[in-house]
């Protein structure tokens, strides 16, 4: 069975939860740890006990160590990959890329570490001193959803440790393994005891249980809407620092004067890769009338001619569906645009060569922004296709949703380019490019129903996981 680690030792629980492959039931990865209320409290001291010591450590010890986690993971990549594989169901090729991208994230905190800036200012008073400086908020508790099992977990690790402050981790229940191998490479490396700690487990049990602890300064959170909100209620009563990543409903808008062939593989990408499961997928892909037949036309040739199957085999562009009730909601979704007066084009569930997850990328042809499936976050591999007259029609339908993640637009117009960039009520703007796929330098983060606090990645990440101090002195 594999462990919780708190206060730098390993320990069991009396409960473990089954870990298998979404593609192949019968491929059973491992048996892992189900932490509890009291692994948690536990997890929670060990943080604040180490917290002193790491905040007061040097940035270069902070960067060593990030570096040193960063030279593992990027080693490791082709193992790591593979477990990610047979863990989330991404292909290989999509899930060797995310480790990859962890541990270039590992890197660049590692970086930030050793630059930490404050400010000098000159007072208004005569012969008053005014330095701003940063330090740590304290104990973050962080909480990662099971689509980005590697990736999200480092980009929120990182900068926490790189800024001083330690860590009480709960990744997915469905995906504990990505989160363990990372919680072994941390501890080889040599943090500390109880800076960082990792409790398994149900988000009701030991989620629940961070966000309630006293002890827990900050909670970082990426998952769904409902979960993110009740979440939110919560750690207002305990006043905490919150940074909430949740849901999506991205518009990308194809405008008559598009290069077809860009429009179409930035639309099969981002609503289908990685099946569908991210949170900045295009589910609304919003196509002005001129181009719209000849869009559909290649679009819905292009989605049934992607290969669904074993995420391991080379020739599979598509994995499975998560899980059974993932896959279930998705078929659900797939039955209500056709009750809403969709024609359905693909969306039923594949029998491949083992038991597994398998959905065929659905396209809802001519759907409406008002239905509910062009309006709820489906999270899977399903996109409507919704026609719109002219330019100005697409951007109101494109900001029409209580979700401001991501959005795109493909044209060969720069004022159009230009003014969507400026009108388009999103976080992230992609023109000519999937609303999925970002860089790791930079910030991620929306808007409206999407996320609620400070930026996360890049060095905006500094803004959630430090506190800034002003102090004055007077020199005489």
């Amino acid at each position: 069975m594999k462990m919780n680690l708190v206060a730098g030792e390993w320990i069991g629980a009396s409960d473990a939860s089954e870990n298998r492959n979404p593609a192949d039931r019968s491929d059973l990865i491992g048996h892992y740890a189900q932490g509890s209320a009291e692994t948690v409290q536990a997890a929670v001291e060990a943080a604040q006990g180490a917290l002193a010591g790491w905040a007061a450590s040097t940035p270069q010890r902070r960067a060593d160590l990030l570096e040193t986690v960063a030279q593992t993971i990027l080693a490791r990549a082709d193992e790591i990959g593979h477990l990610l594989a047979r863990e989330e169901g991404k292909t290989l090729a999509e899930a060797r890329g995310e480790a990859v991208r962890a541990g270039q994230i590992f890197r660049f905190f590692a970086g930030e570490a050793l630059r930490i800036c404050g400010d000098a200012l000159a007072s208004v008073r005569p012969g008053v001193g005014i330095e701003v400086t940063r330090e740590p908020v304290g104990v973050v508790g962080i909480i990662t959803p099971w689509n980005f099992p590697i990736a999200i977990p480092a980009w929120k690790i990182a900068p926490a440790l790189a800024y001083g402050n330690t860590v009480v981790f709960k990744p997915a229940d469905l995906t504990p393994g990505c989160a363990h191998l990372l919680a072994e490479i941390l501890y080889q490396a040599g943090v500390p005891a109880g800076v960082f700690n990792l409790v398994m487990g149900r988000g009701a049990v030991v989620g629940d249980a961070i966000v309630k602890h006293p002890g827990v300064d900050a909670i970082s959170f990426t998952g769904s809407v409902p979960v993110g909100r009740a979440l939110a209620v919560e750690a207002a009563r305990g006043l905490k620092k919150l940074q909430l990543e949740m849901g999506g409903k991205n518009p990308m808008v194809v405008l008559n004067d598009a290069d077809l062939d860009i429009a179409v593989e930035a639309c099969l990408n981002g609503a289908f890769y990685s099946t569908g499961q991210r949170c900045t997928a295009s589910s609304r892909l919003i196509v002005e009338a001129g181009i719209h037949d000849a869009f559909v036309e290649r679009l819905v040739a292009g989605a049934q001619a992607l290969r669904v199957g074993d995420p391991l085999d080379s020739a599979t562009q598509i994995g499975p569906v998560v899980s059974d009730a993932q896959l279930q909601g998705n078929l659900a979704y797939v039955d209500l645009a056709r009750d809403e007066g969709c024609e359905v084009i693909g969306g039923e569930r594949l029998n491949g060569d083992t038991e597994g997850y398998f959905q065929r990328p659905a396209v809802f042809l001519c759907a409406s922004n008002s239905m509910r499936s062009s309006r709820e976050e489906i999270f899977g591999p399903c996109a409507s296709v919704i026609k719109a007259a002219d330019y100005d029609e697409a951007l109101t339908l494109a900001n029409d949703t209580e979700f401001g993640l991501s959005a795109g637009i493909c044209t060969g117009s720069l004022k159009h380019a230009r003014a969507f960039r400026q009108r388009v009520k999103a976080g992230m703007v992609m023109v000519n490019l999937p609303t999925a796929g970002v860089d790791y330098h930079v910030p991620f983060g929306g808007r409206k129903g999407s996320s609620y606090g400070q930026r996360e990645q890049g060095r905006y990440a500094a803004e959630f996981y430090t506190t800034v101090k002003t102090a004055y002195e007077f020199a005489g």
